[in-house]
């Protein structure tokens, strides 16, 4: 049994899985809030870490390949403060830290879990019923259906077609992506018989987002949906190999003339959402002078 009480959460192993609840501190994020509590089975874990700091430490969970639906879904990309396998620990808790490493890790060897991927989820997904209110849309998943709602901030060719439902078994593939410098972030959802290459601004079967507070909350639905589609190690086991589509080659990088259309069209864009309120004057103006210094 080994235990360690932090600000930033509470991490218990009791010899077969691993119990992570957050903290409710006020520097804990929004996401790990809303993810709330999480039991990871041991056979989930490909290792443990502890990296001491100045001021504080960091315990670091690494999950084995495909044990987790939220990490295949966000591919990576949630930031150290939306992690959920990250703790941070206060320098004099240290000890308790290097204790709660060496006992997971010691687990780990008596039950010779191996580190290598695994062909099924072994971390439960976000509770259900879900609705998730960020970007341009409301999103809902009920573990049958998805459901799209328009807000007022929505591109009206896109608004134009109402609410979008949809079920589970039309959908193929989900993706999270985080707003990052001048792109925008997406919840997108691939559709049976209904593929198209448009931005998420004008996908019908996705959410845009714009990088503010709730944003990362999109990728609880993700996670949930992911969790409910067949396995990707599964899914590629089941194609024959003639079949498999071979890496596309890299893309041709974009001419300094694409990349001067593209900043405009992403400043006025950004004069938009600040017309419309979506922005505000300090955003609107930290925005434009990123987007200005690539011109």
């Amino acid at each position: 049994m080994a235990e360690i009480i932090q600000k930033d959460g509470t991490w218990v192993f009791d010899g077969d899985a691993l119990r992570l609840t957050p903290g409710r501190d006020k520097n804990v994020s929004l996401f790990r809030k809303t993810l709330g509590e999480l039991v990871l089975p041991l056979g989930a874990l490909a290792g443990v870490s502890f990296e001491q700091g100045k001021k504080a430490g960091r315990l670091r969970l690494r999950l084995r390949d495909g044990a987790d639906p939220l990490l295949h879904a966000t591919g990576g990309r949630l930031t150290e403060p939306n992690d959920p396998y990250q703790l941070i620990v206060e320098s004099d808790r240290y000890g308790v830290a290097e204790y709660f490493v060496d006992e997971v890790r010691n687990a780990l060897l008596l039950d010779e879990v191996p580190a290598d991927p695994v062909d099924a989820y072994l971390v439960p997904s976000p509770s259900l019923p879900l609705s998730v209110s960020a970007g341009d849309a409301t999103a809902s998943f009920d573990g049958e259906r998805v459901r799209l709602e328009w807000n007022w901030k929505t591109e009206d060719a896109k608004a134009a077609a109402g609410t979008r439902s949809l079920a589970l078994a039309d959908i193929t593939a989900v993706e999270w992506h985080p707003a990052a410098g001048l792109e925008n972030g997406h919840l997108r959802f691939t559709v049976r018989n209904a593929s198209t290459k448009a931005p998420p601004k004008y996908d019908p079967n996705a959410v845009e987002l714009w990088g503010f507070k709730k944003d990362p909350l999109m990728a609880l639905v993700a996670a949930a949906v992911q969790a409910r589609l067949p396995h990707p190690a599964r899914a590629t086991a089941d194609v024959p190999a003639a079949r498999r589509e071979l890496p596309a080659p890299p893309a041709a990088s974009a001419s300094a003339e694409d990349d001067h259309d593209a900043l405009l069209r992403r400043l006025r864009e950004l004069g938009e959402l600040h017309r419309t309120g979506v922005l505000t004057e300090e955003e609107f103006t930290m925005a434009k002078q990123a987007v200005l210094k690539r011109m």
